[in-house]
Order: structure tokens, then sequence, then C-alpha cells
């Protein structure tokens, strides 16, 4: 409903602002990533999303769209709120939480007040293909996550080592070493853990 809202920020605290757009004030929703892109600002742009329930309107707002945009697929998902999103947005940055989606990290957002396991399990599995699509032109760590592990799956089952397990072995190495980024140590790591 609501692209963007454009005005002075009247109050800012490190969950909500109130913005004034021409005199009209707009009470916005905020996680800490973008409280501290906009805390020294007087005023300035927010990105926003109009939730709509039964006994509330609540309007989020983001300093980049790209933390719109992963906040909109965090909430996609079953038993994710815009609650439990906004804490994840507070606890690590968009391209974090993109990056631990596309690697198939579940370990990392369970260390988010609110996601449990099987949740972090579920935001994986739902959300890593359109998190790689989404996030491959506007955030080179998680295209190069993801190139790196689609070369070294390519390398593997041109070894004859079934996809899954490929998958599978990558997955662990990456979750246990996110910083990894040769791609031949990649794939004699993966297959010593096949």
């Amino acid at each position: 409903m609501y692209a963007y809202l454009s005005g002075k920020f009247a109050f800012k605290s490190p969950t909500q602002v109130y913005l004034d757009v021409n005199g009209l004030g707009y009470e916005v929703n905020i996680s800490l990533h973008t409280y501290e892109s906009i805390q020294n600002l007087n005023d300035g742009k927010l990105y926003t999303h109009l939730q709509i329930k039964e006994d509330a309107h609540t309007l989020f707002g983001f300093f980049e769209k790209e933390e719109k945009d992963i906040f909109l697929l965090l909430i996609s998902v079953s038993g994710v709120g815009a609650s439990t999103a906004r804490m994840m947005l507070s606890s690590m940055k968009p391209d974090d939480v993109a990056k631990a989606i596309t690697q198939g990290n579940a370990k990392v957002l369970e260390n988010v007040k609110g996601i449990g396991k099987k949740t972090a399990e579920r935001l994986v599995l739902e959300l890593k293909d359109k998190v790689g699509k989404h996030f491959s032109n506007t955030n080179s760590i998680v295209n190069f996550a993801s190139s790196l592990e689609n070369d070294a799956l390519i390398a593997l089952t041109g070894l004859g080592i079934s996809k899954a397990q490929a998958e599978q072995s990558i997955h662990k190495i990456i979750r246990t070493e996110p910083n990894i980024t040769i791609l031949e140590e990649l794939i004699k790591k993966a297959l010593k853990a096949i």
C-alpha cells in the first residue's frame, strides 16, 4: 500500500520512529539495523510495509530496500511473523540473514531469539532459492557463496557422487567453515566429509 515514506524524524528509538510527512505523523516500527542507519539523521526516507490484522494496522519501516525485501521473504514463511522477522533483522544484518539462508546455515538463524531449530530449517528450506535469486544481483557475498557451492557441486557430481550426497557434504563444510573461499579446498573437504 505504501512503498515508502519520506519526511522528518520527530521521534526515534531503537524499535520505533515517528515520521512527520508534511504534518502527518506516522508511527513506524523499525529494526535495530535501520535505527543504526538513521540515528544521526534529522530526516530521511523509509521503505515501508503495512501489516493489516483484525486488531491492528502496523507499519514497518526499513532504511534499505534490501532489508524490506528480506523482511517480506521472512514473513512469507509459516510460523514467522513480523515481530520475529524484525527481531532477526535487529540481531543480524540483512546480508548476514541472506547469506545464512543461501548457505543452508540454520544454526546461525537459531541464535536469534524466537527462532527454534524447526523454524530455522523451514526458513532455509523455503527461502534458499528465493533469496539466492533475489539477492544475486545486489549481494555479492551471497552470489559468491552460491557460485562457490555450485562449482563444487558440479565438480563432485562430475566425480560420480550423487547430487544429494554432494549437496549435503558441501553444506556441512560451509556450515562448519563459513569463511571458506577457495574452490579446491571446499571440494577436498567435501570429499573427506562424504
